[in-house]
């Protein structure tokens, strides 16, 4: 009997913070997945890559804490791609996804995105200037490199920046939609659409991720909504192995990207009609594959 491919899912590194977040939780639903398809599946710490070589494929899912390493998670990537390492989604993928510029690119060839500024700092005027620019006072800063809402603050003239970003900065209009219709997600796997979920806030809140207690439901995605994911995948070159779109509707109603998560996204398989199993599949075909055909996908 052939034995069973490897397969590492990267985790959280031990000194982070998020070393004792729910990552263990979400490993188990994902590992549980996989093992169902015949694959072995391991945790590893994304900044421990000395036995990398083991695996037939090394899936980045639960690299949660990077954004506060943002250097070190470069050089890994770069290390990576340097060894030849099997890693999906491929290191040029998870250098760019990083830096949530890459919204002004998808919006450069087409996607529909929400419209976003980029500052070095975001100082209260930046933040005004923002405001003017967009037509309203109510914005969202973030950090560039950031994650599960770090960093993140909802501003209007009057309001401190306790808490928000530190470094270089994008600023959003803040879409009222979030916190009544949510932010829907759309993930898709070796792209064909998989499932979606819907997340809202918590009364009082803005953000929708779990980490802050937002309330995640399964959604069908209306048509509208699988047509702006797909057009914002298609924008992307290369093909993927694992996508979620997060998507909001602005103020006329349409669907447009908030995130393209292409790096660690939780993949909500527990609200998944399929329990995961086209992601699986499509695991365990690339972890089949010699790697060079399998980051040419």
């Amino acid at each position: 009997m052939p034995s069973k491919a490897r397969v590492a899912i990267l985790t959280p590194d031990r000194e982070d913070r998020d070393f004792h977040s729910r990552w263990r939780d979400v490993f188990e639903e994902e590992a549980a997945v996989l093992r169902r398809a015949g694959l072995a599946v391991e945790d590893r710490a994304w900044t421990r890559s000395a036995d990398f070589a083991a695996f037939d494929l090394i899936l980045p899912l639960l690299t949660w804490g990077y954004c506060r390493a943002a250097p070190a998670w470069r050089a890994a990537v770069d290390g990576w791609a340097a060894r030849g390492l099997p890693v999906l989604n491929p290191p040029h993928v998870l250098r760019w996804n990083v830096d949530k510029s890459y919204l002004g690119r998808l919006a450069e060839r087409g996607a529909p995105v929400v419209p976003t500024l980029y500052v070095e700092r975001a100082s209260e005027q930046a933040l005004r200037d923002a405001a003017a620019a967009f037509g309203t006072e109510a914005l969202i800063a973030k950090p560039r490199v950031s994650a599960s809402a770090w960093q993140t603050v909802r501003w209007s003239p009057g309001a401190a920046l306790d808490g928000g970003p530190d470094g270089p900065a994008m600023i959003q209009p803040f879409l009222p939609a979030i916190l009544d219709e949510g932010e829907i997600s759309l993930i898709y796997a070796a792209g064909a659409f998989s499932h979606a979920i819907r997340k809202r806030p918590r009364p009082g809140d803005f953000r929708v991720q779990p980490e802050h207690a937002g309330i995640v439901t399964p959604h069908v995605p209306a048509s509208n909504e699988r047509a702006a994911a797909d057009d914002i995948l298609a924008a992307v070159d290369g093909d993927l192995l694992y996508a979620r779109v997060d998507i909001c509707r602005d103020a006329a109603g349409a669907p447009v990207l908030m995130e393209l998560e292409l790096v660690e996204p939780d993949l909500y398989f527990q609200h998944d009609p399929g329990k995961g199993a086209a992601f699986a599949d499509a695991v365990a075909r690339a972890a089949r594959l010699p790697f060079a055909t399998a980051e040419a996908q």
